[in-house]
């Protein structure tokens, strides 16, 4: 089969992301009221803040905006995880960054699923946020035994959906029509399922374990657990989402609210008591009947996306946190008393965090600068071509996730239930043997966009100056 009859992965991805968007919204219908809100939001956002508004069209950042969503799921077998891999990479999605959550006592590792080319993030920025199930760590060897019987036992994939990754990965592609089928069947992984694979028993051995490892275990298929919009401000979110009947969680997870939102902040309604049945063999087991039970699992989450930071930005991102929970365990004051105070030492210009080296950024030639380019050529350091206005320069998005942010909204809406229990124990090698691959860098690619973005401007200033060594860098 000709390569240039294949439907593009990144319009698979947006396929698959409007088709989940849809299935959850029938699932949860607060869902769309929380879709309703959040376009509500951003629209008067953009109205308000021309700046912003300028800043997301020239970065072509603007028409991902509506679109732009994560979900989040959980596996739990080695093989599951290695067939998702598989899966995403039909839609042009590569694991990004290995997450450790066993450090907030939720015994899972995790990556996200994401497109990585600037072009591809532009057109649907689309990700998963995948988690792995340790069985090792659980102590008790009886239940871990049992649990991993019940998974070993259930196929999460349709045949079909299995069958079409086969093909796209032997023929390079899916065609339009097997790609429609794809994005079906490949859905049907991510559905709720009501009726669990194990009795009430075992379901509360495993809920007394930790309510995640019940959610992973108990069920056919891991279904999404939720689904998150962008905003612009997630505070105007977070207030308005009472006055339209939606109950959220008390504290934002995060970085405070700042004039430069920086890496990620979250927050969402509190997790649905769902109607659930578990299994009862009757007679002499050949007769399956269904006991009426609650289980709680899915939420609804919202983000707001600030600016990459670099390794010294993550450092003291880090520094500036665990001082906050520090002086909370020292009764200094409550938590965001603190965490706004602290984070005072954060710069909050734009100009300040690209000369401290603390954010990344992308670079592009001025009006000034691109009639330059086509005139006599200039050479010069970055901070030279900024102040003369040849260069300007634009935040960088930060596409990935916070191991503490991600663990403090799971074990928010899961409850508390579990939250004692330290499982502590990283592994990334284990998770990458599972996943069949290496998980990507984050920060290379982070550095690798802004140093991409930069010579693409040198070059077209002078291409002379570059060959022959000038300084291009503050």
């Amino acid at each position: 089969m000709q390569a240039d009859i294949f439907l593009a992965k990144n319009e698979i991805r947006a396929q698959f992301s409007q088709a989940m968007s849809t299935m959850y919204k029938e699932e949860v219908p607060a869902y769309g009221e929380l879709m309703d809100l959040v376009a509500d939001v951003n629209a008067a956002v953009l109205e308000q803040d021309k700046g912003l508004h300028e800043q997301l069209t020239h970065t072509d950042g603007l028409d991902r905006i509506t679109e732009e969503r994560h979900g989040a799921i959980r596996v739990g077998t080695e093989k599951e995880l290695f067939t998702l891999r598989r899966l995403f990479a039909v839609m042009g999605m590569e694991p990004v960054s290995y997450y450790d959550l066993s450090v907030a006592g939720i015994p899972v590792h995790s990556t996200a699923f994401r497109p990585v080319d600037e072009a591809d993030l532009n057109r649907n920025p689309f990700r998963i946020f995948t988690s792995l199930l340790r069985l090792e760590l659980i102590e008790d060897e009886a239940l871990r035994a049992a649990a991993q019987e019940v998974l070993d036992n259930r196929e999460i994939f349709t045949t079909a959906a299995l069958n079409l990754i086969d093909r796209a990965e032997t023929q390079g592609g899916l065609d339009a029509e097997d790609a429609t089928q794809f994005v079906t069947e490949a859905l049907e992984t991510f559905r709720w399922h009501s009726k669990a694979n194990i009795d009430k028993e075992f379901y509360n051995k495993l809920h007394d374990e930790h309510r995640l490892i019940a959610d992973i275990v108990s069920f056919h298929g891991p279904h999404i657990n939720h689904l998150t919009p962008r905003t612009l401000d997630i505070d105007a979110v977070q207030v308005g989402m009472p006055e339209r009947g939606i109950d959220p969680k008390a504290v934002i997870e995060g970085p405070p609210q700042r004039n430069c939102p920086i890496l990620l902040r979250q927050t969402s309604f509190k997790a649905l008591e769902e109607k659930v049945f578990f299994k009862q063999v009757g007679g002499k087991g050949t007769e399956v009947k269904w006991e009426e039970g609650s289980h709680t699992a899915r939420f609804g989450e919202i983000e707001q996306r600030g600016t990459a930071l670099t390794p010294k930005g993550r450092a003291l991102y880090d520094e500036l946190l665990d001082k906050t929970r520090a002086g909370v365990r020292a009764g200094e004051g409550t938590y965001q008393d603190l965490l706004v105070k602290n984070f005072s030492a954060f710069p909050d210009s734009y100009e300040e965090l690209r000369a401290e080296g603390l954010a990344f950024f992308r670079y592009s030639l001025t009006d000034k600068g691109a009639t330059i380019a086509k005139s006599v050529g200039v050479s010069g350091t970055v901070d030279g071509l900024l102040e003369a206005g040849i260069l300007r320069m634009d935040p960088i998005v930060y596409e990935d996730f916070l191991p503490v942010s991600a663990a403090g909204i799971f074990q928010s809406n899961l409850g508390d239930g579990g939250a004692e229990v330290v499982y502590s124990n990283p592994s990334q090698e284990a998770f990458e043997k599972a996943l069949g691959a290496r998980v990507l860098d984050e920060l290379a690619l982070y550095a690798e966009l802004e140093q991409a973005s930069l010579n693409r401007c040198l070059e077209k200033l002078s291409e002379k100056s570059l060959k022959s060594g000038t300084p291009v860098a503050a």
